[in-house]
């Protein structure tokens, strides 16, 4: 049993420093102005294949107990749940290299992304460090490495920065 807090402690201390980085606050800025992206209206979000036929990500929304409240949040095509960082803009990220890692940026492969009909009109990119990123109304979406199926919500709030993309 010892052995066990002893190894829970060593996990603690090891997991403590990467969720510290990605509470930092590092700028990079692009010139690049979102663009507006449209909608492939073939399939249904509900049906479509895991990454949309042009390779990109399929955003919908689903309603996911974020601490402790039902909330209708954005999420990709396997239902997981879509973050925001606060200290973002339409035209800056601050997640990049490693923080990326934790906080793997949503982005944009080839064509346009597959979005439900509720939100396509507020989905545009943003050419960035990170790739064409895709942004929500004007903020740069990402996943968490800490969510694994669909309706986790475990990346809401941590470094007082990251929260769940609302609709």
């Amino acid at each position: 049993m010892k052995n066990h807090r002893n190894l829970l402690a060593l996990l603690s201390l090891a997991v403590l420093p990467m969720l510290a980085a990605c509470g930092s606050s590092t700028s990079t800025t692009s010139n690049a102005s979102p663009s507006a992206v449209t909608a492939d209206t073939s399939p249904t979000p509900s049906t479509a294949a895991s990454s949309g036929a042009s390779g990109t990500p399929l955003l919908q929304t689903a309603m996911v107990t974020v601490a402790g409240q039902s909330m209708n949040v954005l999420t990709d095509d396997k239902g997981l749940t879509i973050y925001h960082r606060t200290s973002d803009t339409a035209t800056s990220v601050t997640c990049t290299g490693s923080c990326a890692t934790t906080w793997p940026p949503v982005l944009l492969v080839t064509g346009a992304p597959t979005a439900a009909a509720e939100i396509v009109g507020n989905v545009t990119t943003l050419d960035d460090p990170n790739g064409k990123q895709l942004l929500y109304k004007g903020q740069p979406l990402y996943r968490f490495s800490g969510d694994k199926a669909p309706g986790d919500a475990k990346g809401q709030g941590i470094g007082g920065v990251w929260f769940a993309v609302t609709v």
